[in-house]
């Protein structure tokens, strides 16, 4: 290992005095460990969610066996499971890993714009969740929309940028699972790389949509139970910091040895005057739209839910999720400068601050707490991947071009099939990437520039009846070429010609790209669709095909629909304000503060601990409320007498009077009477 004998710790760890790197050569961990969390617990949570599958299916009434339920989890998630499944597919490897990085580069401004800049989509989200309630209840995928507004062309178009954008998502997954796993243990990064993506695939192929939503309640509560024991690690209770007011006599001299890039007011690590933070955060709030609204899986989980659970789901969902980057970052990051670590800039682009700072904390108990938690996150978050990229080929390939009149038993086939396909396909991508040199950073700065484009187009195709064919597929179109072109122009420009990873991963050149994506789009969309309006029928929506090719032609019941009007409304004003709270309110009130002193950094760190508790809070107990018929009928052995399963038209609020044909009415009506005939009235 080269010695940096000009390394000295700051505040007396001694122990990394000439290091030049924390993971240089020693990793923390035994390989051996390592692949025990990759293969062995990777098989023990995939049983445990194949037995919460079948314990659900026994004594809840659910049903996996044909299509319709594999895709849409008989459109019956309540508010909780809608919630954790949010919190679970929005944290990626990168939440953990980035959201520190920043810390460590910009100070506090890093973890607050990490997760104001990626909460607000979800929030404004929910308005979409709620629309498709509303207008495309039975609709399977989002490009089933596009297919019935605005015909082939565009279905084609926007199958590109799902699918991009389940590429790119799933990519930076397991870049950042694989690199900390290697970095912890040892373990080959090519072999973590195939064996994280395949190690999701028995659940999901066996349990569906269902399955996904199961097993992001157990690994988020995980999550939280690891994310919380850290940060009270760190400001209660640690021997080299312990709390608040160590940190921060901590980061103010380090903030004058080691002062962050781009930060005012005496480049301190203790402001929200943070240039390269506020310009990361812009970067940050532009791409996370595109794999937000860009992302089938988002779609999927408003189609899966009640459509009472659909706002509130997606509304305490991103506020819960906003604890995990800005509680993990608030404390593993600043830590990392907190303790000045040895941590390299390369090693912190690669997401290894919290490794490190894990380490130091815990020793090799820390660094398999930390392996672990990302391992949960990779995996929940992949296995929502895989099920948006199997109802795309499958409802949106395999039906849509190659057989029309598809039955039920053949669309799941073909589910299922593309589950293990696709876990295949991102590990040889992501080794890919590795050969190339990608790191998660770069690839996750990226991602706006390439699907922003389709940003716009998407949000109005369910909530804009003006918006054409002729708009959205030309404002999308136009918008890559273009984002691409600005990026490395000003790369170009800002480095005397010079384009390679470096120069095009720098802020200004991400900061263009990633504007002139989202909003020329927009921009374009609109003024395409005043030139060229489409005059849409609602309606038309509500006949998305189910099986074997047939349409459903009725609507929601008038109580529903009155109901989810008001949610609308509703939706419409909280989305906009909990924006304006986080991206200007917020903020705004903090730069008075300048450079944070004792007290207004103690408020602050209080604050993300018990944004973190309250979150851990509602992601574990929630769906337990939400599912304690079915865990009483558990307890019992089934001896309590459970409700009969609802029908997946009753659950997703359709009257079931007019969506059972009159064959299966009869039939009913048989089954009724010959049970009634066999078995007295039940007393109650």
């Amino acid at each position: 290992m080269a010695a940096c004998p000009e390394y000295t710790n700051q505040f007396g760890l001694t122990q990394y005095d000439g290091q030049c790197a924390y993971f240089e050569g020693k990793p923390p961990l035994p390989e051996g460990l390592g692949w025990f969390v990759v293969i062995g617990l990777g098989a023990v949570f995939a049983l445990s969610t194949v037995a919460l599958v079948w314990l659900d299916s026994k004594y809840g009434g659910s049903s996996n066996n044909n299509s319709e339920d594999y895709n849409t989890a008989g459109h019956s998630m309540k508010t909780g499971l809608v919630a954790c499944n949010v919190v679970s597919k929005w944290t990626w490897a990168a939440t953990l890993l980035q959201s520190s990085n920043v810390a460590f580069k910009f100070g506090v401004s890093g973890p607050f714009w990490y997760a104001a800049g990626a909460t607000v989509q979800v929030l404004l989200f929910s308005i979409l969740a709620v629309e498709v309630k509303r207008k495309a209840p039975h609709a399977h995928t989002v490009l089933e929309i596009i297919n019935v507004r605005w015909g082939k062309t565009a279905h084609l178009v926007y199958l590109f940028f799902t699918v991009v954008t389940n590429i790119i998502v799933t990519a930076m997954l397991v870049l950042g699972g694989a690199a900390v796993i290697e970095a912890l243990s040892g373990v080959n990064i090519y072999a973590a790389s195939m064996l994280i993506p395949i190690g999701v695939v028995a659940y999901t192929i066996q349990g569906g949509l269902r399955a996904t939503f199961l097993a992001a309640w157990s690994h988020t509560a995980l999550i939280y139970i690891a994310l919380c024991t850290f940060c009270f690690l760190i400001y209660a209770n640690h021997k080299d910091l312990g709390s608040p007011a160590k940190v921060w006599e901590n980061l103010n001299a380090n903030s004058e040895k080691r002062p962050p890039l781009g930060n005012n007011m005496g480049a301190s690590y203790l402001t929200m005057f943070s240039e390269s933070g506020l310009i990361f955060g812009i970067i940050n709030i532009i791409g996370n739209f595109g794999t937000v609204f860009v992302d089938q899986s988002y779609w999927q989980s408003a189609i899966a839910a009640q459509p009472q659970s659909t706002f509130k789901g997606y509304m305490i969902g991103g506020l819960c999720w906003f604890a995990i980057p800005f509680t993990m970052a608030t404390s593993l990051g600043l830590a990392g400068r907190a303790l000045d670590l040895p941590i390299t800039i390369q090693e912190s682009n690669e997401g290894l601050v919290p490794p490190a700072v894990a380490t130091h904390l815990m020793g090799k108990g820390g660094a398999f707490l930390l392996m672990l938690q990302l391992f949960l996150a990779v995996t929940s978050t992949g296995n929502s991947e895989q099920m948006a990229v199997a109802s795309l080929f499958s409802y949106d390939v395999y039906r849509q071009y190659f057989n029309p009149q598809a039955t039920n038993e053949k669309l799941l086939l073909v589910s299922r099939i593309m589950v293990g396909v696709y876990a295949v396909i991102s590990g040889v991508i992501a080794i890919i990437l590795l050969e190339i040199g990608l790191n998660l950073g770069w690839v996750y700065l990226v991602m706006g520039i390439i699907i922003g484009s389709a940003v716009f187009p998407l949000a109005a195709c369910i909530t804009w009846k003006k918006v054409s064919a002729v708009a959205a597929v030309t404002s999308s179109l136009v918008g890559i070429p273009l984002a691409i072109m600005t990026w490395l122009v000003t790369a170009a420009t800002l480095n005397d010609g010079v384009v390679d990873l470096d120069t095009t991963a720098q802020d200004y050149p991400m900061l263009a790209g990633n504007l002139v994506a989202l909003f020329f789009s927009a921009i374009l969309c609109i003024t395409l669709s005043f030139i060229f309006p489409q005059d849409f029928d609602w309606n038309e929506l509500q006949k998305i095909p189910v099986a074997h090719g047939k349409t459903k032609h009725e609507v929601l019941d008038h109580d529903t629909r009155m109901e989810l009007n008001k949610i609308y409304s509703i939706c419409i004003k909280t989305g906009a304000g909990l924006t304006f709270v986080l991206l200007v309110a917020w903020p705004c009130l903090a730069l008075p503060a300048r450079v944070f002193g004792l007290g207004y950094f103690t408020f602050w760190v209080i604050l993300s601990m018990i944004w973190g508790l309250i979150a851990a809070i509602l992601c574990i107990f929630w769906p337990l409320y939400d599912a304690r018929e079915t865990i009483m009928c558990i307890i019992k052995q089934g001896i309590l007498r459970q409700k009969p399963p609802s029908t997946p038209s009753s659950v997703s609020g359709i009257d079931p009077d007019t969506s059972i044909s009159p064959d299966i009415k009869v039939e009913l009506k048989k089954v009724e009477m010959l049970e009634g005939s066999q078995h007295p009235p039940a007393q109650h």
